[in-house]
């Protein structure tokens, strides 16, 4: 606005203030048939103080002001919406926090369009005002003498002067607590924020408190514009309020999800990426605002994603990766269950917000990635069979000690071994520490445990994956408790394979996991749907070869017991005792496969290790 003052001040060619205030987009043909004077829309309301002097405008906007903002209610009633936004009588803490810095971002930005806009932002100005307010208006000095950025230094010495009245007001309503001074701005954040909020609620005594702050403060950063400082606008409240709805975004949502607890940092990384490739379609949605229309086109995109990306795909965006999948749909894309992945770390994240507050408390709300998953194949992954397993443990690794560079030490030798008598997970194993690994004070049976330690990074998949199993004795054989000693002698806390420990993070067990799946190739086991986990299968096949009880058989691979009671480590010793665990790991064994090969850990001191 020319010559604008914060509380919608303006001064006509011979000095008089004018009262004015911006009407809504939504609300101006409204406004418009309310007054009646024939507009198709009233983009400003506009009313004459009578006066040259300031201080003396300055009071008698107020009532004018309210007035107008009377004007807006009535003619929003006018208005048949499509729906009507339930009263409310709360607002969450977000909620408030993001309309009163959207006020403080709106003032700073109106303030910087103008003081920057230059020559054409006043030629605009005045062009609106001489078609819509005053036909002969003039400028007090020349356009041409209007800078093309930046303002005359009248204009200057205008803004001054009013911001030394205008300052002083508001700060005297905020010493008085009197929230009345910006009712008309609340109103106007509850209209572009879509809320239907009680005046007499506390929630807007709270709104008009920050609101009032944020008046303040605005006034007080422009007055060190004013003074030649440089100070931002800042830049979320860049363009349409509608961006900034009255929750929090998706981006504020995995940010606060970060911050609740330590997660493994590939959890971290996969539910960031979920989070910043639906932006990329979307944009950075309020929680509030995803509907199941933007989760069915998100997954549609992903699904065209190519398998392989490479070259100019490396750095593409969700958008132009489903562009490209579509262009050549004979392309292999990524599989149903990275789609699935990356849907569930959305619906987490979409959950988290509306259990912590992101979301309007009384809004009736539905996760819209609730029941989105495709339907995946049956897993391919299977069982080693015997002839494969021959293959592998037949490899130099195990032969002769002998590690490969990517094999990450013993971790290659001992982790293959312990999965096939554990069934445990290779993220399981490679959490392991010698604490882990204790004989049973009774029966001084070996035992291992297989826990979560949230301080050091050990997670684990499941609740039921908490368990305690027994020491095959073919590990016994091949060293293992030898192994667990040395390490315990360097360290009482060592991690058993440190070079795969959760603290190495992407370094450690996942990159670790892509070497095997390699090596496995390589030694032959060409089956695609042989991977590491395939040792899991192998070990409950061989527990129900060995007729265990199935529900000792699902606590030792620890798998949930569905509706039972999932057993942890000190409840499967106090249910079947470490006897029974010895006896039934016992049973794990594979029928024509010859470890004799294998050569223990005692003998391999002088083994070559390749780093």
């Amino acid at each position: 606005m020319l010559m604008r003052a914060l509380m919608g001040l303006i001064k006509d060619r011979h000095g008089t203030y004018y009262a004015q205030q911006k009407v809504p987009e939504r609300l101006q043909a409204a406004v418009a048939r309310y007054l009646g004077n024939g507009k198709p829309k009233q983009v400003y309301q506009k009313k004459s103080l009578g006066t040259k002097d300031l201080r003396t405008a300055n009071v008698r906007a107020k009532p004018v002001l309210a007035g107008f903002d009377r004007v807006l209610r009535e003619a929003a009633a006018l208005q048949v919406p499509k729906s009507i936004p339930a009263l409310r009588s709360s607002l969450n803490a977000a909620e408030i926090a993001r309309m009163s810095e959207a006020l403080y971002g709106k003032l700073l930005g109106d303030d910087e369009a103008s003081r920057f806009g230059g020559r054409a932002h006043v030629v605009e100005v005045v062009e609106w005002i001489r078609r819509n307010e005053e036909p002969d208006f003039q400028l007090p000095y020349p356009i041409e003498s209007v800078p093309e950025h930046g303002w005359h230094p009248e204009k200057l010495a205008i803004q001054r002067e009013h911001m030394v009245h205008e300052l002083a007001t508001m700060q005297e309503a905020l010493a008085l607590g009197d929230i009345t001074a910006v009712e008309d701005d609340v109103a106007l954040l509850l209209a572009d924020f879509e809320i239907n909020l009680d005046r007499k609620s506390v929630a807007y005594r709270e709104l008009g408190t920050q609101a009032l702050r944020a008046y303040v403060r605005a006034l007080q950063a422009i007055d060190k514009r004013n003074a030649g400082e440089p100070i931002e606008t800042p830049k979320f409240t860049r363009g349409s309020q509608r961006a900034t709805v009255a929750t929090g975004t998706l981006r504020d949502a995995v940010k606060g999800w970060q911050k609740e607890r330590q997660r493994p940092a590939g959890t971290l990384h996969e539910y960031e990426r979920a989070v910043e490739m639906f932006i990329e379609l979307h944009g950075d949605l309020s929680v509030a605002e995803i509907k199941k229309s933007h989760a069915r086109k998100f997954r549609e995109a992903v699904q065209q994603v190519p398998q392989r990306r490479i070259g100019a795909l490396r750095g593409a965006k969700l958008p132009e990766m489903s562009e490209w999948g579509q262009k050549h749909p004979s392309i292999p894309k990524v599989s149903a269950g990275t789609v699935n992945k990356q849907l569930g770390a959305l619906q987490a994240i979409a959950g988290w917000a509306e259990q912590n507050g992101l979301l309007p408390e009384d809004t009736p709300w539905s996760n819209p990635f609730a029941k989105m998953k495709v339907r995946e194949e049956q897993s391919e992954r299977t069982s080693f069979e015997t002839a494969e397993l021959k293959l592998l443990f037949a490899a130099p690794v195990f032969t002769k000690h002998e590690y490969p560079q990517g094999a990450r030490g013993p971790a290659a030798f001992w982790l293959p071994l312990l999965a096939l008598f554990t069934g445990a997970r290779q993220a399981e194993l490679a959490g392991l520490t010698v604490g882990n690994v204790q004989a049973d004070e009774e029966t001084a049976t070996p035992l291992m445990y297989i826990t979560s330690e949230a301080s050091r990074g050990k997670r684990l998949k499941t609740a039921s994956s908490q368990r305690v199993v027994a020491v095959h004795p073919q590990l016994v054989k091949l060293g293992f408790l030898t192994f667990v000693d040395v390490r315990r002698h360097e360290n009482a806390n060592a991690w058993l394979f440190p070079l795969v420990a959760p603290d190495k993070g992407r370094s450690g067990i996942a990159a670790w996991s892509k070497w095997f799946g390699r090596y496995l190739r390589k030694q032959g086991v060409t089956d695609t749907a042989k991977v590491f986990h395939s040792f899991r299968h192998s070990v409950t096949d061989a527990l129900r070869r060995g007729k265990v009880d199935h529900e000792l058989r699902e606590a030792l691979v620890g798998h949930s017991l569905g509706s039972k009671v999932d057993y942890g480590a000190k409840q499967m010793l106090s249910r079947w005792g470490a006897a029974a665990l010895k006896d039934a790991v016992s049973k794990i064994s594979y029928p024509g496969l010859d470890l004799s090969r294998v050569k223990p850990f005692a003998t391999s001191k002088n083994a070559r290790q390749r780093k």
